[in-house]
């Protein structure tokens, strides 16, 4: 099954992808109701849909695809090897994979309120560094019986309803000034993410599975259609089971979550390649540009660089005494 949001006019639409077509969900359901009932229920909705009495189809062409879904929490991962290689090869000037990063799988939280449609412009802060991230991100849906917290690998499988394609765009300058702080990143993130353009429920991509709960899915990303990167999203170091059950270690994860894989490897950033070819090749993102980002069983979502945003002057932080006393 693959599960959208729309707009069609001034109305917004949420249903079912059915070859060229949408169909919007009966009952007035919604993606966030969908995902709280779980994936066994969405199936009988969708049975329920296409049931004798047929649907109301409108084709996929008339309307504008929005995200997905609308998130209540968004984590990122970093689970390719070879994207943190090549990133802390810019960054610290020689290839380096800490130690920690082998021990678990560690992730950020970036903004759920500046959710990007796929094929809407992102409007960037006023950086020289610009830059995308070519991940597959899982979306979460309700299991019954479980509250989401504390999984392991395998109870947290079932909570995976779907994957979806996803940008993390990076203001590259901003993101390493925070990172400097030991803390972040945060405005050189949470800009603008994207995704799309639906997602694709989990049983639909079983058969990618290889032997050890990869997901072997080819991934490529082009700006202004030259390929600059392209991997398999099995490269990653953990299986997206392993994700979610971290993400809910002494934690929850709940309906319509998002956890993103991380950046792929082999140009899935340019970050990556700044690092190995030791200077801005391929240039950073500029106004106008178009990236193109496609995974096998998923779809594509491409997306036009806008003009950058200035924001208000930033105070610096105010160096004073620290022997007061009130």
């Amino acid at each position: 099954m693959r599960i959208a949001r729309w707009r069609d006019g001034d109305t917004i639409g949420e249903g079912f992808v059915e070859g060229s077509d949408v169909v919007s969900f009966p009952h007035g359901r919604t993606v966030a109701s969908v995902l709280a009932e779980g994936l066994d229920a969405a199936r009988a909705l969708r049975t329920e849909t296409f049931g004798p009495s047929g649907a109301r189809r409108r084709p996929l062409a008339d309307v504008d695809l929005l995200a997905p879904v609308v998130p209540p929490s968004v984590r990122d991962f970093v689970t390719f090897e070879e994207h943190v290689e090549g990133v802390s090869a810019g960054v610290e000037g020689k290839s380096d994979v800490p130690a920690e990063w082998y021990g678990a799988p560690t992730f950020y939280f970036t903004n759920p309120h500046t959710i990007l449609a796929p094929s809407e412009p992102v409007r960037p802060p006023v950086t020289e560094r610009l830059d995308f991230e070519l991940e597959l991100a899982v979306v979460i849906g309700a299991v019954p019986g479980s509250d989401g917290s504390n999984l392991d690998a395998t109870s947290a499988a079932p909570h995976i309803f779907g994957y979806t394609i996803m940008n993390d765009w990076s203001a590259r300058d901003l993101q390493a000034r925070e990172m400097k702080v030991r803390l972040g990143p945060c405005k050189g993130k949470d800009f603008g993410t994207t995704l799309g353009p639906w997602i694709v429920t989990a049983d639909e991509l079983e058969g990618y599975l290889d032997e050890d709960g990869f997901l072997a899915v080819h991934a490529e990303v082009r700006i202004n259609d030259e390929l600059i990167g392209e991997d398999l999203v099995s490269n990653m170091g953990w299986p997206f089971p392993e994700l979610v059950a971290y993400a809910s270690r002494n934690s929850r994860v709940m309906p319509g979550d998002v956890l993103g894989s991380g950046t792929v490897g082999n140009g899935g950033c340019l970050g990556e390649l700044w690092g190995r070819n030791r200077g801005l090749t391929p240039p950073p993102l500029q106004t106008g540009d178009v990236v193109r980002m496609v995974i096998e069983g998923i779809g594509e979502i491409e997306s036009v660089v806008g003009e950058q945003v200035a924001a208000p002057p930033l105070p610096s932080a105010r160096v004073r005494s620290r022997a007061r006393t009130r």
